[in-house]
């Protein structure tokens, strides 16, 4: 038999847990190839359960520095070390079993138990780190696993707020005298590094324009239209009170799938008006009779630069959240635009977020986010919750930007048909 059918017996023989065919076929293995890893670590392991630590140690050793290059030698041979008390001896294969296998989650957490058995809870946090992160689902549900991952997660955390106050007492007389928003994208980035938040990148479902940056809440202030837009507020909303009292007929379901379509996280809401809109714009198309009714409104969006893009865009409308209502988070189809809110009937109780940064609406205080970072919004009061939406093209777009975004919108319904699901722009 050559090298590779001894292997491959031995392997066979050892699953099946026949170890004594699978050591006369290791036997064999080491008379072709003395150095040969696999036949060393399964000698190694052998002697190992029998205690045989010395014995193991040198097969483990042999299994180590030999061919082919083996993970599990070098975590067995950690594994003995530290039985026999060399924990940096054992450190050292440890950390060389985790070069050949960056995953191997078992491996973090013996250099772990290490660390911590030696005092240094630094070390341990950030092999217990890595332990998370790398086992699998499976064993996080596994209850028998629950009190070693709960240990794991309180020695991360617990070095986390150690790191904080550490790194915050050099960070913070550097923001002295410098506003929120200047300082917010590192305030941001250093609560997603101390495991106080996490990242949420833009994920549109349609059409994705690379290089631009996921940012969940643009600031209002950067926007020249905006003022004159938040000053139209109280005429904004006086239409609103006239619609809601004589034309509330007008709102429609905002969820409405079709027969061959699943509504999925938004079952709950399918078809019914617990979320409503009432369009004055929608598919690209001005609805006549609603706008007529809102002459003020649409006076106060003429100066706004709403995506125009046919049977697509704009679509603006009045959507309104019926008290202990939730919308359920989901992303937005692409991120040419951001979406804009003009809040106008703002209960308590009412939240929107976008990422991991929770807002309230303030009454004629825009909104304006990339609606492809995942985003919801809740209705927790007891009356009704109603803001204005709108799209404005991203303002990082140039306008031949926005001119080919038009141009690949409208080649792909003319491709494949206005009615093709190729989602909301």
């Amino acid at each position: 038999m050559s090298l590779d059918q001894f292997l491959q017996e031995a392997d066979r023989a050892a699953r099946q847990g026949q170890f004594a065919v699978a050591a006369r076929h290791y036997e064999s293995v080491l008379k072709i190839a003395p150095q040969h890893s696999h036949a060393h670590n399964f000698f190694g392991q052998v002697a190992f359960q029998r205690q045989a630590l010395d014995e193991a140690r040198q097969h483990f050793e042999r299994a180590s520095k030999g061919q082919p290059a083996f993970a599990l030698a070098h975590a067995n041979l950690g594994r003995v070390l530290k039985q026999q008390g060399f924990w940096r001896d054992a450190l050292k294969s440890l950390d060389a079993a985790i070069k050949l296998e960056p995953n191997a989650y078992a491996v973090h957490f013996e250099r772990a138990e290490i660390y911590e058995f030696l005092g240094e809870p630094r070390n341990a946090a950030l092999s217990y780190n890595q332990a998370l992160m790398t086992m699998p689902d499976s064993l996080n549900r596994l209850s028998e696993m629950q009190p070693r991952l709960q240990h794991a997660r309180n020695m991360v955390m617990a070095d986390r707020r150690e790191l904080a106050a550490f790194m915050l007492a050099r960070v913070n007389p550097l923001k002295a005298g410098h506003s929120a928003r200047s300082t917010r994208r590192m305030d941001e980035t250093l609560a997603i590094t101390l495991g106080q938040t996490r990242y949420y990148p833009s994920r549109p479902l349609m059409f994705h324009i690379t290089r631009l940056p996921s940012i969940p809440f643009f600031d209002r202030e950067d926007f020249d239209w905006a003022p004159a837009l938040e000053a139209a507020t109280p005429l904004v909303l006086a239409e609103l009170h006239t619609l809601l009292n004589h034309d509330a007929s007008g709102f429609e379901p905002y969820v409405q799938t079709g027969e061959a379509e699943s509504p999925g996280q938004f079952a709950a809401l399918d078809r019914n008006l617990d979320w409503g809109a009432y369009f004055l714009w929608k598919h690209g198309k001005k609805i006549e009779a609603h706008c007529e009714r809102c002459p003020n409104t649409i006076a106060a969006l003429e100066q706004v630069p709403q995506i125009s893009i046919r049977d697509r865009a704009p679509a603006v409308m009045f959507s309104a959240l019926k008290p202990k209502t939730h919308i359920p988070p989901h992303n937005g189809a692409t991120n040419a635009r951001l979406t804009c809110h003009l809040p106008l009937i703002i209960p308590p109780g009412c939240e929107f977020r976008v990422g991991a940064e929770v807002r309230e609406w303030r009454l004629g205080e825009l909104f304006m986010f990339d609606d492809t970072i995942e985003h919801e919004a809740f209705n927790r009061g007891d009356q009704l919750r109603v803001v204005l939406i709108f799209d404005v093209w991203h303002p990082h777009l140039t306008q031949l930007e926005r001119e080919i975004v038009q141009a690949t919108q409208v080649a792909m319904m003319d491709h494949y048909g206005t009615d093709a699901p190729l989602g909301e722009l």
